[in-house]
């Protein structure tokens, strides 16, 4: 039977002990203990989803351990291409993003001679790639800034603990790990060498806009040639978007 509280307690001898109350709480502290201690526990990964007599959520790692969710964002890996090698190109564009700068690369050039196909079409390649860990934020930001998919965070894993700092510092035999990954977008899936391709670049390198300043000499082109033989303005460019008016020039 529950018990009422009065409103004023100071008028109520019962609440001014404090004793009732006190047993009350020693009485569900023991019935949970003793569930707990001997009732049947489920170790249902799904704590809500839990049944049986012993209600603990406690997860008691790592006999038991939790189920992640796709989104979750574990220990940094370098993805290395079909030869084996990183798919990183040393854009620097992950170690740039990077907000707490745990990221430092260094660059290097593939030889002219090397007959490997992937590494011909690609010019640089990183000597050093090396990630802080303790440094890290988790954010993300380096995969989505990544334009080779050359570093992912899909291992599932936390970093492990280490005796000291230095061991936190994962550099490339460390990180290059798992399943080997190719698009059908790689450049040498495409072209055997660096070598500039036959095939015209038909892509219009202008932006629409007013011509003003240093580009307004242009006008007086019509619909010729101007500096550096560019379009003048006022002429008709195709693109694959269609026709447009280039009235603006970029050097």
């Amino acid at each position: 039977m529950a018990f009422n509280a009065s409103q004023d307690p100071r008028t109520d001898l019962r609440e001014r002990m404090y004793i009732p109350e006190l047993l009350r709480g020693l009485a569900i502290t023991t019935r949970h203990f003793f569930r707990n201690m001997f009732g049947t526990r489920d170790p249902n990964p799904q704590v809500v989803d839990r049944t049986g007599m012993n209600l603990m959520t406690t997860v008691e790692y790592p006999e038991e351990k939790p189920i992640y969710p796709e989104g979750y964002r574990g220990l940094h890996r370098l993805v290395p291409r079909d030869d084996g090698k990183p798919r990183c190109v040393a854009c620097y564009m992950c170690a740039t993003i990077c907000p707490a700068q745990c990221i430092y690369i260094e660059a290097g050039e593939y030889e002219t001679a090397d007959t490997d196909s992937e590494s011909a079409v690609i010019e640089k390649y990183p000597t050093q790639f090396v990630i802080d860990e303790l440094r890290c934020i988790v954010c993300g930001l380096c995969v989505e800034a990544c334009p080779k998919d050359a570093i992912r965070m899909d291992t599932y894993m936390h970093t492990p603990s280490e005796y000291n700092r230095q061991n936190f510092v994962y550099d490339i035999p460390k990180l290059l790990k798992g399943p080997a990954v190719s698009h059908p977008s790689d450049p040498w899936n495409k072209r055997d060498s660096s070598a500039e391709p036959h095939h015209v670049h038909k892509e219009a390198h202008t932006r629409i806009g007013e011509g003003h300043g240093d580009h307004g000499k242009h006008a007086q082109l019509g619909a010729g040639h101007g500096a550096h033989g560019k379009p003048g303005a006022g002429q008709t460019v195709v693109t694959q978007q269609g026709p447009i008016q280039v009235t603006k020039f970029l050097k």
